[in-house]
């Protein structure tokens, strides 16, 4: 028959006797046990209603399916980890979109940084050693090894901190210093405030190379014929018109008049003071942005805008070149310009105007349209 399986023994009773009932996985029998004044004979309904409530009460409490003796039970699973951190530049700009691998012997997993630059990676393997690996476009990647969690941790990386890959020019030199200033004006090139208007005249890069003629010239050119100037100069011209000035006619003629002469006065100022002058002293045009020390040293620094700039040797000195191009924009003005509007008057006018926007300019460059310009904040 077999060597039984778990054993079970169960008593029931009756008006008859006793029954012992013995079963295990494979077998079950029953025989009654003889009591006094019993019958071994009668009551066989009643026997069998009593076997099953007793099989019934055993089965609860004893639990059939239960392990077996010397039967191990397992060992419950550890609990998982998570990791989790914040993407950020080294000017503590968060980055979203980041790409994130979390790499290990037995999986590799990938996220991506959302809007806040955060992320999470749940259900990690305890006592495993990974790797995280963080990269964003434009920047140097990010790597933390051997990242070893204990069950149930959550382990926030802190610092995580990337590193633009233009900020490598400014440590390891691998090019001319034409090569690196012509590099660095293309990136200024894209500076845009809100995305549209030019803010190609300033640097975020405090040592940044000397600009070469070409160069001086390039930016000139590219701010004096980009839409957002023409627009503008379409508005002053405008509002030229409702004020009457200059002495041009009415009408559309007159508005045609006064469009090409303000157009022609922001022209003359930034070929002559942005880049004819600047190539001859050897100065260079841009606005430096300071960024760091006191409100007050900031202020300073903007204000005097028109008045200081760098030289090409990289110290400061008096700006010969915006002061001169005032002047020779004022000056060329009296070639179209209304006779009735002519002479030191309007050359001062036009100087008084240029030089206030100059220092207008700097002060929102100094305190407000980096962080408006985007991808400037990121620079360095």
């Amino acid at each position: 028959m077999g060597t039984p399986g778990r054993l079970g023994r169960a008593f029931a009773q009756d008006d008859g006797g006793i029954y012992v009932v013995n079963f295990s996985d494979r077998t079950l029998s029953s025989k009654r046990a003889s009591v006094a004044g019993g019958c071994g004979c009668a009551g066989e309904p009643t026997f069998m209603m009593s076997i099953t409530k007793s099989l019934t009460i055993l089965f609860l409490f004893a639990g059939i399916d239960g392990p077996a003796p010397g039967q191990q039970l397992p060992a419950p699973a550890a609990e998982a980890a998570h990791i989790a951190g914040t993407v950020t530049d080294t000017n503590g700009d968060i980055i979203p979109g980041a790409d994130i691998v979390l790499q290990g012997p037995q999986d590799s997993r990938a996220v991506v940084a959302n809007d806040d630059g955060a992320f999470q990676i749940d259900n990690v393997l305890p006592g495993v050693a990974y790797q995280v690996t963080v990269s964003a476009k434009g920047f140097a990647d990010w790597r933390a090894t051997e990242i070893l969690l204990q069950p149930g941790q959550f382990d926030f990386l802190k610092d995580i901190k990337l590193r633009m890959l233009g900020d490598a020019a400014s440590v390891i030199v691998v090019a001319s210093q034409e090569d690196i200033a012509a590099e660095q004006v293309n990136l200024e090139e894209h500076q845009r405030v809100l995305g549209f208007i030019p803010n190609f005249y300033v640097t975020y890069d405090k040592d940044a190379a000397p600009l070469t003629s070409r160069l001086k010239f390039d930016l000139a050119l590219k701010v004096a014929v980009d839409p957002v100037t023409f627009a503008g100069t379409n508005f002053l011209a405008a509002a030229n018109q409702a004020d009457h000035y200059p002495d041009f006619q009415e009408g559309m003629k007159g508005y045609g008049q006064r469009l090409g002469a303000a157009y022609a006065n922001d022209f003359t100022d930034i070929m002559v003071g942005g880049a004819i002058l600047p190539s001859v002293l050897h100065q260079d045009p841009r606005y430096y942005y300071q960024g760091t020390g006191t409100t007050r040293s900031r202020l300073m620094h903007a204000l005097s805008t028109p008045l200081i700039c760098k030289g090409d040797n990289g110290r400061w000195e008096p700006n010969y070149s915006s002061l001169g191009g005032y002047l020779a924009s004022g000056a060329i003005a009296n070639a179209y310009y209304p006779e009735s509007n002519r002479g030191a008057r309007l050359v001062g006018n036009i100087f008084a105007v240029d030089f206030s926007a100059d220092i207008a300019n700097g002060v929102l460059q100094e305190f407000v349209l980096r962080r408006l310009t985007p991808g400037a904040k990121r620079q360095n």
